[in-house]
């Protein structure tokens, strides 16, 4: 169910931004684990594009810049393909704050958790819809928890 999801989801956030904090950090250049964090995600909005050209190229009226047909696999791609540019942005503005408070291990533990859960919702999306909140939960909550985290240690 859509709360099952959710619940599902957020579980997964707090583990990800919480347990890579736990034991002994390695020094890793901030500049070089911004790069392994984002790399995920740029790697998965790669094949996301790749599959919208595909598409194209089998489909006159999407070939000739056409929308396409409004819940068909190519509708819900390019849906997918913006939720994924819209939280990839929000990341690219807030990690950079995360990771002076959590480290060079939570970034990039969220930067791998960010692909996965993208490509789980991709995939629950094309299912079902309601399938796609745990991927939406699992990529969205980890940002927003660590944020707010960094937020408070940098304010405290």
């Amino acid at each position: 169910s859509m709360l099952s999801g959710g619940i599902a989801g957020t579980l997964w956030a707090i583990l990800v931004v919480w347990l890579p904090g736990q034991g002994a950090q390695p020094f890793i250049p901030i500049n070089l684990a911004l790069i392994y964090a984002f790399m995920p995600a740029g790697v998965v909005m790669m094949l996301m594009v790749g599959s919208i050209a595909l598409r194209r190229y089998a489909n006159d009226e999407l070939m000739d810049g056409q929308p396409p047909e409004r819940g068909s696999a190519a509708d819900i791609d390019q849906r997918v393909l913006r939720s994924t540019t819209e939280q990839s942005v929000l990341a690219l503005l807030l990690w950079p704050f995360v990771i002076t408070s959590l480290g060079a291990v939570t970034v990039i533990a969220m930067g791998v958790s960010f692909g996965l859960a993208r490509v789980a919702f991709w995939i629950g999306y094309r299912i079902s819809p309601p399938l796609r909140i745990f991927g939406f939960a699992a990529s969205f909550y980890p940002t927003v928890l660590a944020t707010i985290w960094s937020l408070w240690r940098f304010l405290t």
